[in-house]
């Protein structure tokens, strides 16, 4: 059996435990609606079921035909948007809402989106899930010519593009901005006679299409429109703007045709498991991508046990196709708060499990086969081992239902910079070792193509955003020069 001990003094006190500390950031989650005379309350309900994709903050957006309101708070959806005070104070029958974690620009509410400005052809709204990696040389280019900004987030280049283009018509304007970017952009965008959705060329980030009560919809994902009632439409595809009016849906393509190349992070990790996206059941594809690491590492235990929450389908998968049985071996408390008050170091101790905690009964005396989605530091792993030692596990087997993480993401995933992955720094048997578990092991990029129904990854033409795995970045990544786009974007409160 292999120990912990220096790898477990590397990753931090036990006393700090928590699941969540070393995970993937989420991006953000987008809403809108046009045309329904409750359309901040189902924005509302709509940014509820979006609250996994972000939870520093939130926002919403309404038009009453006349002026637009704007509530944007720090903290979550619930926090704010629950109250019927807040919803009254958002009148109106079209609005966009936002959920956000920060990819770019600091926590802090002027960086709470939908963004709003007065433009000339009246006032304009925008909501961004995704990263643009040029707003930095845009944005020194704009302030040079006389902008001046109000906030540090990259979403901000939109609004200014916008509001610079000589363009008659707003979405001719829009067009104009969104050919001037580059990145991962799903954008959702209020005008006083229009609601506007669109999506990269690439179709990095999700966007989707629904209606309710004959009033047209747009959101992140599809679990957004099932907790309205809403009936799913299509998926707004790569390098289309939707634009929504009184006259109906419009779909432009004002971009060349490319394949598209959906970020492969929705399946494994981002999305809602309840949700479709680009057709495929999330809750399925995690399945089988569980199912298809015990083809390719199964290793002789007695349960499977998941990594709560995000690694519970793949260890389902994982257990039917091994056989070996499914077994909670975590339990994860859900009524935890976002903060607790820990007065004394003691009692500090005392809260460590209050998250999370081993279920002995499970996890004594057993070979045990942990099942999580990623890896990224590596010090929530070591952690995770621990307790699991803590618990009695004699043995203790580490798969992982994606491969390693070994490049950083641009395009609105907060991730390390590379020599800050694990898998970046270290071989297997380094992380083995790091970890402390008995055995590790990583499906196989060709492994995570079969399981969402691909034969493998085609290097001649990727089918997804891949990039975190293999390096193969498929935009240009203009404000990437030999620095990390953090250390770029810490620059622009000094461009301001």
């Amino acid at each position: 059996m292999t120990q912990a001990s220096g790898a477990f003094r590397d990753g931090g006190d036990f006393a700090d435990f928590d699941l969540d500390a070393d995970r993937l950031r989420e991006e953000c989650g987008v809403f809108g609606i046009f045309g329904h005379p409750d359309a901040a309350a189902i924005t509302a309900l709509g940014l509820h079921a979006l609250q996994h994709r972000g939870q520093e903050a939130a926002g919403i957006v309404s038009f009453d035909g006349a002026r637009f309101h704007s509530e944007r708070r720090l903290g979550l959806v619930g926090d704010h948007f629950s109250r019927q005070s807040t919803i009254q104070g958002l009148p109106g029958d079209s609005a966009i809402g936002h959920v956000r974690y920060s990819t770019t620009g600091e926590t802090i509410l002027r960086n709470v989106q939908p963004l709003f400005s007065e433009i000339s052809s009246g006032g304009f709204a925008v909501a961004h899930n995704g990263n643009l990696t040029n707003a930095l040389t845009i944005r020194r280019e704009l302030i040079r010519d006389g902008a001046i900004y109000q906030s540090t987030s990259d979403t901000e280049v939109i609004l200014h593009l916008v509001a610079r283009s000589r363009k008659q018509r707003i979405i001719e304007r829009f067009i104009e901005a969104l050919r001037q970017i580059e990145g991962a952009y799903s954008l959702v965008a209020l005008s006083n006679k229009k609601l506007i959705g669109a999506r990269d060329p690439l179709g990095i980030r999700p966007l989707v299409l629904g209606e309710l009560d004959g009033k047209y919809i747009l959101a992140s994902e599809t679990c957004a429109l099932d907790i309205i009632g809403a009936r799913f439409v299509r998926d707004v595809q790569n390098g289309e703007i939707v634009v929504i009016s009184e006259s109906g849906v419009e779909s432009l393509r004002p971009f060349p045709p490319v394949p598209a190349r959906p970020c492969i992070f929705e399946y494994i990790y981002f999305a809602r498991p309840d949700s479709m996206v680009h057709g495929r059941s999330v809750y399925d594809v995690r399945k089988a991508m569980g199912a298809q690491l015990a083809r390719e590492s199964a290793v002789p235990a007695d349960v499977v046990v998941p990594v709560p929450d995000s690694g519970v389908p793949a260890a389902i998968g994982y257990a039917q196709q091994s056989g070996v049985p499914f077994e909670l071996g975590i339990i994860r408390n859900h009524y935890v708060g976002r903060t607790f008050i820990q007065p004394t170091q003691n009692v500090r101790e005392l809260g460590v499990r209050m998250k999370h905690n081993a279920n002995r009964s499970v996890v004594a005396g057993k070979r045990i086969v942990l099942i999580d989605d990623s890896i990224v530091r590596g010090t929530t792993s070591v952690k995770i081992v621990h307790m699991m030692r803590e618990a009695g596990a004699r043995e203790v087997h580490f798969r992982i239902s994606s491969p390693p993480i070994t490049h950083p993401d641009y395009y609105g995933i907060d991730t390390p910079q590379k020599d800050k992955l694990l898998a970046a720094t270290h071989s297997l048997e380094e992380m083995r070792q790091y970890i402390g578990c008995d055995s590790l092991a990583f499906l196989s990029v060709d492994g995570i193509y079969k399981a969402m129904g691909e034969e493998g990854r085609s290097a001649q033409r990727p089918q997804f955003t891949d990039h975190c795995f293999t390096g193969d970045y498929p935009t240009t990544l203009t404000d990437v020069v030999g620095e990390s786009v953090k250390q770029q974007l810490s620059l622009l409160a000094e461009t301001g």
